[in-house]
């Protein structure tokens, strides 16, 4: 089973407006709310691909019950830990241009860490579990880290979706995964990456840190995929950009979603990487139909 953890889900309220006025008062002329989080886009991601997932993290008060009651509607499992504070709301004003103004979220307790631990250590080596997005200010930054100890103890294979601060220190510890695109990678070694051989070059070298694989996503260069022996590249396929958020998240979805079905590596990227693709040809998610689409479309070739 794969599991996601999202520490600081939220209700992402959308509201479109013809003109922003600060200060004065404005109409939406459209508005929509989704849970948000880079966990449970990959278990919705995963969903639209025909793989279960158990989204874990925490959730209070109504808008938590909210993001719980939108994910059971996409019959998708959830095991949150119940927390005293609400679930934060993040608002994104769309007028000529985008606003967003992010909720801190609710108070963690040791507790409830303790609690999510416990549910955590019931996996198995046949369980993944995807880290995923940055962690909440009450929560020990070090927590990911407690975390894979826990996983590498019991086989569980960690996949981390995260800020340099958060990787590093769980490398040792030989994740499954690690997917930056390339700003996030030459951060990690304090370089800037340009070009696909530089983006092959230090994703070896986060390789040689511990990640046994490693997924670079590079925009309009493609993608990188480096296993333990090879360095697959995926070309952009043709189609109109509308909106990259979320297609990180959709390119580790796809990824796992073809290890689960039992794809070679090979092809689990180019499933990746057609979801990615997908979602940010998208106004929100991909859809099943448009990654299809896309997946005999994406070229894979090797490099060394």
């Amino acid at each position: 089973m794969i599991y996601t953890l999202t520490l600081n889900p939220s209700v992402d309220y959308i509201m479109e407006l013809q003109t922003f006025q600060k200060g004065g008062l404005n109409r939406g002329t459209k508005e929509e709310t989704f849970p948000g989080g880079k966990g449970i886009n990959v278990s919705r991601v995963l969903h639209v691909l025909n793989v279960k997932s158990v989204a874990l993290g925490f959730a209070g008060g109504f808008t938590g019950e909210y993001i719980k009651q939108f994910l059971y509607q996409e019959t998708i499992e959830t095991d949150f830990v119940e927390v005293n504070e609400m679930s934060r709301i993040n608002v994104k004003l769309k007028s000529d241009d985008e606003t967003e103004i992010n909720g801190s979220g609710p108070s963690i307790l040791e507790e409830h860490l303790t609690h999510l631990l416990q549910k955590i250590s019931l996996l198995t080596d046949e369980d993944m579990l995807v880290l995923a997005g940055s962690i909440p200010s009450s929560v020990p930054k070090t927590f990911y880290h407690e975390i894979a100890k826990q996983c590498e103890k019991q086989g569980t294979k960690v996949i981390i979706d995260a800020e340099k601060s958060l990787i590093e220190p769980v490398l040792p510890l030989r994740p499954f995964l690690i997917k930056p695109n390339h700003h996030e990678l030459g951060e990690i070694f304090g370089v800037t990456i340009n070009t696909v051989e530089e983006a092959i070059h230090y994703g070896k070298k986060l390789k040689e840190k511990g990640a046994q694989n490693v997924i670079v996503s590079m925009a309009e260069m493609g993608a990188l995929l480096l296993t333990e022996n090879h360095v697959f590249y995926a070309d952009v396929p043709k189609g109109e950009l509308k909106s990259s958020v979320g297609a990180g998240d959709s390119t580790v979805a796809g990824f796992l979603a073809g290890i689960s079905k039992g794809f070679a590596l090979k092809d689990s990227f180019r499933l990746g990487t057609a979801s990615g693709s997908a979602t940010a040809f998208s106004i929100g998610l991909c859809d099943f139909e448009k990654v299809e689409n896309l997946f005999e479309k994406i070229v894979i070739s090797e490099k060394q």
